[in-house]
């Protein structure tokens, strides 16, 4: 039986306490509540199923050389053909996994780099900050595009093995010298004072205490290195560096060069891939550019309430 009990006050009541939905709920929230993640989020979704469903998808073998070369859009071929007689269109779909390899892997890689380099220097200090700050800057100065070309020349039967490891050592500079910047800025703060004092060690204060607290950061970071990976892998796949018998957006622009498409005119063959690098960018900029509004609440734009 319940019991009322009065007062000089109303009655105040108490919401309900909901269950902590811990970070992933926060951090998916957050996303949903952004136009730009949801852009960004459902186009890098639509290549993520064109790359695992591009066997169904694609009507033919992308390698198989049985049309007519040069031939226009049509039912039969939705996006024509090449100058040796292969389907555009299945070629555009089984390229997306190489391209989506590149970009995933390549980004993953030079974070986890840019993680370990830039804050052990900020946690550690000393000889070791000044020894791995030397590195980042030397980094940070050499000219990428002529180093990318050189060691992928040097290399160019490595195939994407080479690629990925040219963007990664080109990469994940910035990204370290980021982190530790907000890693100096996180060393005195009190709860890392408190696990000093109970003994803890500086990798377990790192993994558990430090870098939980720069997630939005390290995502940040991640989703710039793909954006960097995307375009860095079709530049150099596009003159001719890498593997120019595998099928990705790059490649199918180098061999589209090569055969002179827009003179023979077949300008799908120029412009469907290109417009897939740019999609796929323009995803992962727009990724980024969310996670910053999240992280920074100074950047979300001011939405004018509308009177009436």
């Amino acid at each position: 039986m319940a019991i009322r009990i009065l007062t000089d006050q109303a009655p105040v009541q108490t919401p309900m306490v909901s269950k902590r939905s811990g970070i992933a709920g926060t951090l998916a929230s957050a996303l949903l509540s952004n136009r730009k993640a949801l852009a960004g989020a459902a186009v890098l979704a639509a290549f993520t199923l064109i790359a695992i469903f591009a066997p169904v998808i694609s009507p033919y073998d992308p390698h198989a050389l049985q049309f007519e070369p040069i031939l226009g859009p049509s039912r039969a071929h939705l996006l024509g053909t090449t100058g040796n007689g292969q389907d555009i269109f299945s070629q555009l779909m089984w390229s997306t996994r190489e391209s989506l390899l590149l970009a995933v892997v390549a980004g993953i890689m030079a974070t986890v780099i840019a993680v370990v380099v830039g804050v052990s220097a900020a946690y550690l200090g000393g000889l070791w900050d000044h020894v791995l700050n030397l590195v980042t800057d030397v980094f940070l100065v050499i000219p990428t595009l002529p180093l990318m070309i050189v060691v992928a020349a040097y290399a160019a039967s490595g195939g994407v093995a080479v690629l990925i490891a040219v963007i990664v050592i080109t990469g994940w500079s910035y990204g370290a010298r980021q982190l530790r910047s907000q890693a100096l800025s996180l060393r005195n703060r009190e709860f890392l004072e408190a696990a000093r004092v109970r003994g803890e060690r500086s990798l377990y204060i790192i993994l558990f205490e430090v870098l939980p607290n720069m997630t939005s950061l390290i995502v940040a970071i991640f989703l710039g290195a793909a954006l960097y990976a995307v375009l860095a892998a079709a530049g150099l796949q596009f003159i001719g560096l890498g593997d120019t018998n595998a099928l990705s957006w790059g490649t199918m622009l180098y061999w589209a060069q090569a055969n002179g498409a827009l003179l023979a005119g077949s300008p799908l063959w120029v412009l469907a891939p290109g417009i897939c690098i740019a999609l796929l960018g323009a995803a992962f900029a727009l990724l980024n550019y969310a996670f910053d509004e999240i992280a920074n609440p100074a950047l979300r734009p001011v939405r004018r309430k509308r009177w009436s």
